[in-house]
């Protein structure tokens, strides 16, 4: 089997590698700009690098003064084309009725992700969580060889640093695809607020509330799906367990996390505190290991 080309080896920044000679070798146009009915357009196969397509404010551009930027196409068995990149303009095209302008070139699957990835990283025009869900993508497919599924490889691929991956993909892991669909791209919303979900969640806020509540806010714009859901899973963790009344001993407040439990001890005898204090660690021992006896 033919190896794929390793999409991070020309060059580590977006710009250089849009202009590598290689890379400008590889594209070999079959005509100029030519005119396609968006039916026979696929749009399977490509890395899913948008989560949701708007193209209102798109098509009363393009009913008014038409397509100005062709999309990139490149061909299938017969008269079938796979896309590129264009995908709001030929959403766009497609719902107006009329023909899509395409640049039909011959690719193969790693140039064709480049150029997909360079088209709309380089326009700038993904959010912040869409940019996460692609570096989650390119590590967690086959679209990469195994050798090559590291954060350095997709830092190389999208200009960013291996932090800067690490931090994608653990905003992805945290939130999970189902929640993050269901937000949408929430244009409006940065890293840091992503940042806050994320560790709400780690600390137990209820993912199957906050997927409702996306459901529920999503009709209201992406944006503000994302705000009802940080509101509550911020609100949702900070509200500890009622306290429980322990005879003799006093009132005790758990508080649950993702790999925590908080203990909030009243006691009685103030002397037992001072107790618990000395001797916690090896209660906490001692207690792990009748745990791991009833688990065996």
């Amino acid at each position: 089997m033919s190896r794929k080309p390793r999409l991070g080896q020309a060059n580590p920044a977006l710009s250089t590698l849009y202009g590598a000679p290689d890379i400008q070798e590889a594209r070999r146009l079959r005509s100029g700009i030519v005119e396609l009915d968006p039916a026979l357009v696929s749009v399977e196969g490509r890395l899913d690098d948008r989560l949701q397509l708007e193209v209102d404010g798109l098509m009363a551009s393009i009913a008014q003064s038409g397509q100005r930027v062709p999309i990139l196409v490149r061909p299938l068995h017969g008269d079938r084309f796979q896309l590129i990149y264009g995908r709001r303009r030929l959403e766009a095209c497609r719902q107006l009725g009329r023909n899509v302008r395409a640049i039909v070139t011959d690719l193969d699957d790693g140039q064709s992700l480049r150029d997909q990835l360079l088209e709309n990283l380089e326009r700038r025009d993904l959010s912040f969580i869409e940019r996460a869900v692609v570096a989650h993508g390119l590590l967690d497919s086959d679209r990469l060889e195994p050798s090559e599924r590291t954060n350095k490889t997709v830092a190389e691929i999208l200009n960013l640093t291996e932090a800067g991956i690490s931090q994608l993909v653990g905003v992805v892991k945290a939130v999970g695809i189902d929640l993050i669909q269901a937000i949408g791209a929430a244009d409006g919303i940065g890293r840091p607020r992503w940042d806050d979900l994320k560790k709400a969640i780690q600390e137990g806020s209820d993912r199957a509330e906050l997927l409702r509540i996306a459901e529920e806010t999503r009709n209201q714009g992406s944006n503000q799906a994302f705000k009802a859901v940080i509101a509550h899973a911020t609100t949702q963790t900070k509200t500890p367990s009622p306290e429980i009344d322990l005879p003799g001993v006093g009132g005790i407040v758990m508080q649950k996390g993702r790999g925590r439990l908080r203990l909030d001890i009243t006691a009685k005898d103030k002397a037992f505190v001072d107790w618990m204090e000395r001797n916690a660690a090896d209660l906490v021992t001692e207690l792990h290991a009748r745990w791991k006896r009833s688990e065996a």
